[in-house]
């Protein structure tokens, strides 16, 4: 298939906030530049920013309903009551339910204490009736959510009806009417006034475990060991990497780079991970495994590995989510292949603005995945529908310029249910809609986008020259991580390259060799030997880029990691 062509958009030039950065920075004025896209317009605040000091860290005492949720947990001890910790079954609902339960094993008598995790297709997403039953039938009186609950008001209502009371802690936007709960742990409801809004809800349940350690007097190692796993659940929930998310992730990554517990090391290790632990690989390759474990069979392992003190049995666990991602990979390339095939097979799509495949033989589990590799591939949004018992379940992802969730709105009428966020949803319906719904979101696409918006953009942190990519200038950007959301690696463009011997390798990739004003700079592209194939080499071409550190038999040199190519004559 022919590459789709990208946009390059360029990030404004030097201002005088800029200006004044290099003057208290004496830095290079791009690496300024990048500071000042992310907000930073000091000297302190630069500081803060590359030494991130866990001092800073916001009270947990900030967050609205701390200290009832604190005293209501010590009361439950006193009393002898029975706790049960339920969290979802993707990443962030697991590592939360592990450093929540865990903490309160080691201040509470483990027989009083369990931890619950959905059948994500026996109960679905968020607080079920069935975890409800589940905590009132065996005496549970005080039950703990985590990433879920601010949308279940009759489900705890319920539960307190029952006798069973409900501290939620979660990071989704609340309704207007909130549940009946004994507190809420939200910084996001509109009357907490905690200065960052983005945690996680891993990071929700730090804060819960930190205040009992301050309310008990308790060292810090014994919340601050729990940080390697919210680094793992900011990373896996695609969270912004700015503020107290930052400074969590920064040093959740240290412990996970110098002495990680036995379970993650088992994770690690079976994931094939060489070289040091970042965001984006724990995002890559240790997310999809613990997310593996729901997808494909019971996301409880993923919890019982976190818990896992013994090696042995730790790799035990591991090895489980190895084997779930296995067969998780296996059936999502699959299906992209039968949903490419049927996209592909069909005359009328090429002109649609939209893509909405069905087949009642896909499997549930990875039907959001692939919608995001067919996003990858045609670029529309793109809902992914399958069978679920006697309904349609789909997923949904989506592109900048349309909002899924809004964009479902408007089929609302031909959907059971359906929620999600700008890029994603997901959604219910009847079988006989389908050919309805296909029609009316088709419309919905095709009367918000214009024919641009179909077109991928590279945003461009900065236009560089060859000799600006000194080893100061990379060890600089290097503490600039961790990358992510808001704070992603910086992207460069530079022009004007002439070729010194640039080939395909193996077949589809592209090693780059250019020379500018007398330096010369070895780059590798990915995947794109097609459009190199019609470039021509006699005369100048620009490289859009990220810069990074190869190495090869103990040398290391910088490289550029190239993202795009194209012609210098071209206007991009």
């Amino acid at each position: 298939m022919r590459i789709k062509e990208k946009r390059w958009t360029l990030k404004p030039e030097l201002s005088l906030q800029e200006l004044q950065l290099k003057e208290q920075l004496n830095i290079h004025p791009v690496l300024c530049k990048l500071l000042s896209q992310r907000g930073i317009t000091n000297y302190d605040e630069a500081k803060s920013y590359f030494r991130p000091d866990l001092s800073t860290m916001h009270s947990p005492w900030l967050l609205k309903g701390m200290e009832l949720a604190v005293n209501r947990i010590l009361e439950a001890i006193n009393k002898n009551e029975k706790i049960i910790v339920y969290g979802d079954y993707d990443v962030d609902g697991t590592t939360s339910v592990a450093i929540v339960y865990d903490f309160l094993v080691q201040i509470y008598k483990a027989e009083n204490l369990e931890y619950y995790i959905p059948d994500r297709y026996k109960e679905g997403y968020g607080l079920s009736k069935a975890g409800i039953d589940y905590a009132i039938e065996h005496g549970f009186t005080l039950l703990i959510t985590l990433d879920c609950g601010i949308k279940s008001t009759e489900l705890i209502d319920e539960a307190l009806k029952r006798g069973t009371e409900t501290i939620v802690c979660d990071h989704h936007l609340p309704d207007s009417i909130i549940p009946p709960a004994v507190a809420i742990l939200n910084a996001k409801q509109s009357d907490c006034s905690y200065p960052y809004t983005d945690l996680c809800a891993c990071g929700v349940g730090f804060k819960l475990i930190h205040a009992l350690a301050l309310k008990l007097e308790l060292s810090e190692e014994q919340y601050l060991k729990y940080l390697e796993f919210v680094a793992i659940a900011i990373a896996a929930d695609i969270v912004p990497i700015t503020g107290e998310n930052r400074l969590l992730a920064y040093h959740g990554l240290k412990q996970l780079n110098s002495n990680p517990c036995v379970g993650i090391k088992s994770l690690i290790d079976v994931s094939g991970l060489k070289g040091a632990v970042n965001i984006t690989n724990l995002g890559f390759l240790i997310g999809p495994r613990i997310n593996a474990a729901g997808r494909m069979d019971d996301a409880k392992k993923a919890v019982s590995l976190f818990l896992e003190k013994d090696i042995e049995k730790a790799k035990h666990f591991a090895s489980l989510l190895q084997e779930d991602n296995r067969s998780r990979k296996e059936t999502d390339i699959h299906i992209t292949d039968d949903a490419i095939h049927q996209i592909e097979n069909n005359i009328l799509q090429e002109k649609k603005k939209s893509i909405v495949v069905y087949s009642p033989e896909w499997h549930k589990g990875v039907i959001g995945i692939v919608a995001s590799r067919l996003i990858e591939r045609f670029f529309k949004p793109t809902i992914v529908l399958t069978k679920s018992g006697d309904l349609i379940s789909g997923s949904a992802r989506s592109i900048p310029g349309f909002n899924i969730h809004d964009g479902l709105t408007k089929c609302k009428d031909l959907l059971i249910g359906f929620g999600g966020h700008y890029f994603a949803a997901g959604m219910t319906l009847l079988p006989e809609n389908i050919d309805l719904f296909k029609a009316r979101f088709e419309e919905v696409v095709a009367s918000s986008l214009r024919d641009e918006d179909y077109v991928p953009s590279i945003e461009i942190d900065a236009e560089v020259k060859l000799s600006d990519l000194t080893a100061s200038f990379h060890n600089i950007l290097l503490q600039m991580e961790p990358f992510g959301p808001e704070n992603q690696r910086p992207i460069f463009c530079v022009r004007n390259l002439k070729d010194r011997g640039s080939k395909i390798v193996k077949d589809v990739h592209v090693r780059f060799q250019v020379e500018q004003d007398g330096i010369v700079f070895s780059g590798i592209c990915f995947n794109q030997s097609e459009k190199y194939n019609r470039l021509d080499l006699t005369q100048p071409i620009d490289i859009v880029f990220s810069l990074e550190e190869n190495v090869f038999n103990g040398n290391v040199s910088l490289q550029l990691k190239v993202i795009d190519f194209a012609q210098s004559s071209e206007k991009k």
